[in-house]
């Protein structure tokens, strides 16, 4: 199989401005700015912030509104959603926030799009989301389309501001459903990978031969999500690596959010050998954890693995500090990026 993987390879980053154990959303947000100053340093294609509700440890909820504070306090990078789980809004109101962003900030704002429901079931009827919404994100994704474009599909709406921005769109997804719409309405493609790595080739094999040209894109365009956590050396990447791993396993336990649980990290990691365990840490199989090097290797192999045009990463690093460091580090073995 040929690499996809260009010469001068794309990277982009995706960021739930996670809460530090300890720390507040303020703190949270500010560690996001400096971010998306350092992926704009550092020569990253963009940014991308994910909608999930009712986690205790993930502040990126608002994404719309995290995105035009972000957007204000840096200058060329580009900025959106992975994603906006579309099924939680309605299209116009959404066109209309997008709309008023890529106004804003002309030229850099991205619009990623899902159909789950970035939250559990208690959550879903308390957003007032019908349960059958998501049946619709094939309708509901042209009529969004249509909105930010120079023609609505609902005939006297017009979304103000948002028509004529003409947002990109990206469908996301992690199942063979979102790789054949973005084939289908020819769109680019971004699979969960970080996250939900099961059926990646699969999927993205299925976008590549199923694809459509459209007015957005003439080709297939793939991105796929991998976790890094480079360091100076191996074992500090190791160690930073094993707290994260501990961090989304307490996490993932203490739904719903806020719940009152002290496990040990002994008691993290004999879980980490159950079958349930296992699954947890299967979702973070594609991870790349090492010195610059190592993280190089890994990210150009998996590339080729996901024929992937792009990569977009989630710094996997408990503390900010750390995850500038990786950003940096990575940036400079990938992209040969120096400040």
């Amino acid at each position: 199989m040929t690499s996809t993987f260009p010469a001068e390879p794309r990277l982009s980053i995706l960021d739930l401005a996670p809460i530090t154990p300890g720390g507040t959303v303020a703190q949270a947000f500010e560690g996001s700015v400096a971010l998306a100053q350092a992926a704009e340093r550092h020569g990253y294609q963009r940014v991308w912030y994910a909608e999930h509700h009712n986690m205790a440890r993930i502040a990126s909820s608002a994404t719309s509104v995290l995105i035009g504070h972000i957007a204000g306090r840096t200058s060329t990078i580009r900025l959106g959603a992975g994603g906006i789980m579309l099924p939680n809004h309605a299209p116009l109101t959404i066109a209309e926030q997008f709309g008023t962003l890529a106004s804003l900030y002309p030229g850099r704002i991205d619009l990623g799009l899902g159909r789950a429901p970035g939250s559990d079931q208690v959550t879903m009827r308390a957003m007032r989301r019908d349960p059958g919404s998501a049946d619709s994100f094939p309708q509901d994704v042209l009529e969004l389309q249509g909105y930010l474009g120079d023609e609505s599909r609902v005939p006297g709406v017009r979304a103000t501001p948002g028509a004529g921005t003409n947002v990109p769109l990206y469908i996301l997804g992690s199942s063979m459903f979102g790789a054949r719409l973005a084939a289908a309405y020819g769109l680019p493609y971004a699979f969960a990978s970080h996250f939900s790595p099961g059926m990646l080739e699969q999927a993205v094999a299925a976008y590549r031969a199923e694809f459509t040209p459209s007015a957005q894109l003439s080709q297939p365009y793939v991105i796929a999500g991998v976790n890094v956590v480079a360091a100076a050396s191996s074992e500090s990447a190791r160690q930073q690596f094993e707290i994260t791993r501990r961090t989304l396993v307490r996490g993932l336990l203490a739904r719903p959010a806020g719940a009152p649980v002290e496990y040990s990290d002994a008691e993290i990691d004999e879980f980490l050998t159950t079958a349930n365990g296992r699954q947890l840490a299967a979702m973070l199989t594609y991870t790349a954890v090492g010195t610059p090097d190592e993280v190089r290797s890994y990210l150009v192999s998996f590339a080729e693995k996901a024929q992937a045009d792009e990569l977009i990463v989630a710094h996997q690093s408990s503390l900010i500090e750390d995850r500038l460091e990786s950003v940096r580090l990575t940036a400079e073995a990938v992209l040969g990026a120096t400040v």
